[in-house]
């Protein structure tokens, strides 16, 4: 009885560990397809990245001309938008191997030892001054109830029950998607217009970006594969 009553226990602990949420059901996000995010609200996510520009490099009528020019770029638009900037250390290890790579088929003598001090070079100038990149995002969200053309009652039907007919009908997303494209071309036509380059994140970028997000200290060792690599548990 005994030993009986203890394999119980052991059985009951498994099912319990089993039990545990995994991390995705404390993530807001339900998945990224075609390059969008989708919310577990039904919501979507566009991700933009884009340059900078040097302001204080500029002269004073350039950076009149700038802040007149995001004026007007920002009453042009009739949604919200959230700017994220990211500081990320550099992540000189590929172009290291990079280097390493050529040094190893290089012929000439002279430049395979150019080659070596100048990748000794680098790796040192990393590891003692902490180098730091700086990225730049644009969010452009869609809600469901921020589309004027439907009826009240269409648009709370979407955000009360967003995940079933998400499930239901791709018909959905893509009607979604559309709508969310008019403002990232919007979005980016005004940032453009500020003389900045700005592109939207395609599938794999958006999954780099919110793991490297995520997991900050792991992303550094153990860098992302391609999603075609990938094994993705669904929920």
């Amino acid at each position: 009885m005994a030993k009986k009553s203890s394999e119980q226990k052991k059985e009951g602990m498994k099912k319990k560990k089993a039990a545990r949420p995994t991390t995705q059901a404390h993530l807001p996000i339900s998945e990224i397809r075609d390059g969008v995010v989708i919310m577990k609200d039904g919501t979507l996510r566009a991700v933009l990245i884009s340059s900078s520009i040097n302001f204080s490099l500029k002269s004073e009528e350039e950076q009149n001309a700038l802040i007149s020019a995001y004026v007007g770029f920002l009453n042009s638009i009739d949604f919200p938008l959230q700017i994220v900037v990211q500081s990320r250390r550099l992540q000189i290890e590929p172009y290291l191997e990079q280097l390493a790579k050529i040094e190893r088929t290089q012929t000439n003598d002279l430049l395979r030892v150019q080659i070596a001090d100048y990748r000794a070079f680098v790796g040192e100038l990393v590891q003692i001054g902490q180098i730091m990149t700086k990225k730049f995002y644009i969010v452009v969200p869609y809600d469901p109830l921020s589309n004027k053309k439907k009826s009240f009652w269409s648009r709370l039907t979407e955000v009360l029950r967003p995940g079933k007919a998400l499930r239901l009908k791709d018909k959905l997303f893509q009607e979604r998607r559309r709508e969310l494209d008019l403002r990232v071309r919007n979005a980016v036509g005004g940032l453009s217009g500020m003389g900045l380059q700005v592109v939207q994140l395609d599938t794999q970028s958006l999954i780099e970006l919110y793991y490297s997000t995520y997991n900050p200290g792991i992303s550094m060792q153990q860098p992302l594969q391609p999603i075609e690599n990938l094994q993705v548990e669904t929920l």
